[in-house]
């Protein structure tokens, strides 16, 4: 092959393959423990099949996933559904929201539990594709995975109370998901409030922990395309790949060749898809919004924007993501200036769930400050509104002068991003009819 055939392919192959080798890697880190529990006292870790609850919001230190948020308790786990299906186990919830999302291994959201969808308490089964088995008398429903690897995420609105707090950790036990050789019929109770602390496996730094190491992907990428069906009109790529990993095979030349573009790759077009402008279209006043998170098909750029920046989003119509790096006139936020977020009266995100504006630091992660404030929304019931019914949210490194310091959200020195989360979006947020907000500089 000449070598500038295998730079082309080999760049391709890296895009299309990043979120896939990222599940893999991320399967065999968070799975590797004997029982569910907390991996560095932050992140739940279960075997696979299995899911950890956390019983308060995700610590502000964990750099394991980005861009979490502090509006619900989450849980997490994997699972290898062709050996063994799992069964999601869902409480009444009442009229609190929740959201039970899995992931196929391509990212895509394959299960529809959650209030937005009406399910009721029961068992539910998420099967893998090649999985031929019965399911038992008492399995409310069940969903196919298109792939054997697939990831677990319950999530449950929890207000920034004492009195819900109590409610929730009333209900918390039941939330869980267990492999379905488990399975007895009866509502199993699970002490997430107490659960076995994993040590961290290598370093921790300001960013989030490298998912994919370029040395090592083109010897990781025939997993993937040994386990993950092609798309229809994929069967091409599939061909390509193989042939490029075979002349690997057959030329140390071509192997270290595609090191290389591994690594060129992974510094050029991966690591700036962290900028929120790669994510998805315009949303309107300098926001951006993905149309298809958890839903790629063959969009292979937002797929791997969207791991990069933003693992495991869940589908359009349980949650909107809208996101921004800069002000209104395109300029970079900046925790050297301050600004305003300005909903007018009837404006505020049209949501059936809940919605809430994060910041994160330059690395999508919290900024970590006094005040332990990460977010705004619906689950602060302290926001001071205008006269007119407005809504303003000041964001800055330090807190505005005459404005309420329950409006603040305090940011980093350096460059930040603003993030905003609609659950359970009406309409108006779904056919971008909504418009987001200014952020507009005050100094």
């Amino acid at each position: 092959m000449p070598e500038s055939f295998v730079r082309a392919v080999g760049h391709f192959a890296y895009v299309w393959g990043w979120p896939m080798v990222s599940m893999i890697n991320r399967r065999t880190a968070l799975t590797s423990v004997p029982e569910p529990g907390l991996r560095g006292g932050v992140l739940p870790n279960a075997p696979l099949g299995r899911v950890c609850m956390l019983t308060d919001y995700i610590p502000a230190g964990q750099r394991f996933v980005a861009c979490t948020n502090q509006d619900v308790l989450y849980g997490f786990g994997f699972g290898n559904l062709d050996e063994q299906p799992a069964v999601f186990q869902i409480p009444d919830f009442g009229d609190r929201f929740w959201v039970a999302a899995a992931w196929d291994h391509r990212t895509d959201s394959f299960a529809q539990l959650g209030k937005q969808y009406g399910t009721k308490p029961g068992f539910y089964a998420v099967v893998g594709p090649n999985w031929k088995g019965g399911l038992p008398e008492g399995i409310s429903g069940s969903f196919r995975s298109s792939t054997a690897l697939a990831a677990f995420c319950p999530r449950v609105f929890i207000e920034d109370t004492p009195e819900d707090r109590a409610k929730v950790m009333e209900l918390l036990p039941y939330v869980t998901v267990y492999p379905l050789d488990q399975f007895d019929g009866t509502m199993r109770a699970d002490d997430w409030a107490n659960v076995p602390t994993f040590p961290v496996p290598g370093e921790v730094s300001d960013g989030e922990v490298h998912w994919v190491d370029p040395a090592k992907f083109f010897d990781q990428l025939p997993e993937v395309l040994d386990t993950v069906p092609p798309l229809p009109g994929e069967e091409a790529l599939y061909q390509q790949f193989r042939a490029l990993l075979a002349a690997a095979d057959a030329s140390s030349e071509v192997r270290q060749t595609l090191v290389e573009v591994a690594q060129e790759a992974e510094k050029e077009i991966i690591t700036p898809l962290l900028r929120w402008e790669y994510n998805g279209p315009p949303a309107g006043n300098g926001w951006f919004s993905p149309k298809n998170n958890s839903a790629f098909g063959t969009d292979y750029l937002t797929r791997a924007a969207i791991a990069r920046s933003n693992m495991f989003e869940n589908a359009p119509q349980e949650t909107k993501y809208i996101f921004t790096d800069t002000d209104i006139d395109g300029v970079q936020l900046h925790g050297s200036h301050g600004y305003t977020v300005r909903f007018p009266a009837g404006q505020l995100p049209p949501v059936n769930g809940f919605f809430s504006m994060t910041l994160y630091n330059k690395h999508h992660f919290y900024f970590e400050n006094d005040l332990g404030r990460y977010s705004l929304g619906t689950k602060n019931t302290d926001l001071a509104y205008g006269q007119d019914g407005s809504l303003t949210l000041y964001v800055g490194n330090t807190a505005p002068d005459g404005a309420p310091t329950s409006n603040w959200l305090p940011a980093p020195a350096d460059g930040f991003s603003l993030y905003i989360r609609a659950y359970w979006p009406q309409q108006p947020i779904l056919d971008a009819t909504w418009t987001p907000p200014r952020v507009e500089r005050s100094d």
